[in-house]
């Protein structure tokens, strides 16, 4: 099978360019995957874990954004500040940029300020969403989270004591969720254990409809 090939180049959002990684399966794609990345972090990261290659691979459509401010996105400014949700257009105008929607969204920690806006805003742009113990998760309420309909893999490590359990209390109020612990994980649980992680997505993929 042939290896899927990377590619970079750049989206205008809000009339700032944002950099991105972007694996292509060798079919059709049978879904588009957007990944968001953590403060510490970026599309590189992706990259090096070998989540974009997988996912191409096994017939999805990968993109790795660098959020504003960070990686080779580090000259565009953030659309709110660290911790605040951003506006739900932000994410609009990148799947759109891209030719992504409607996508799986991938959001770990810092990612969450962008995704969850946007999840409780345009649901119908999101075929599903996994958050890795995403921040901003209490800006929400039960009632915003019990609308939503979109397939959820709550990802967490179970030695994420923070972020991890914080999350997992506010996203367990979205009905249509599964959770996936993984053992002896901090709060980058793919990071710890890159194969646990791919094969609990691979397989949460392979079963949405």
């Amino acid at each position: 099978m042939a290896e899927a090939h990377i590619q970079e180049g750049s989206v205008s959002v809000a009339g700032q360019s944002l950099f991105y990684r972007e694996a292509l399966p060798p079919q059709a794609p049978k879904a588009f995957v957007l990944l968001l990345h953590g403060i510490r972090f970026s599309s590189q990261t992706w990259l090096e874990l070998g989540t974009l290659v997988k996912l191409a691979n096994a017939g999805y459509r990968a993109v790795a954004i660098d959020l504003p401010g960070l990686g080779r996105s580090s000259a565009a400014t953030a659309p709110s500040p660290l911790g605040e949700p951003a506006p739900p257009s932000f994410l609009q105008e990148v799947l759109a940029g891209l030719n992504l929607a409607p996508a799986v969204i991938i959001s770990p920690s810092l990612s969450g300020m962008y995704s969850l806006s946007f999840l409780l805003s345009n649901p119908n742009s999101v075929a599903a969403y996994v958050p890795v113990a995403p921040i901003c998760t209490d800006k929400f309420s039960a009632q915003d989270y019990g609308h939503i309909q979109v397939p959820t893999l709550i990802v967490y490590g179970d030695k994420d004591e923070q972020l991890g359990e914080i999350s997992l209390r506010n996203l367990k109020n979205l009905p249509n969720h599964k959770e996936f612990c993984m053992k002896g994980a901090g709060h980058a649980c793919y990071l710890d254990d890159p194969d646990t992680w791919h094969c609990g997505l691979l397989e949460f993929l392979a079963g949405l409809k």
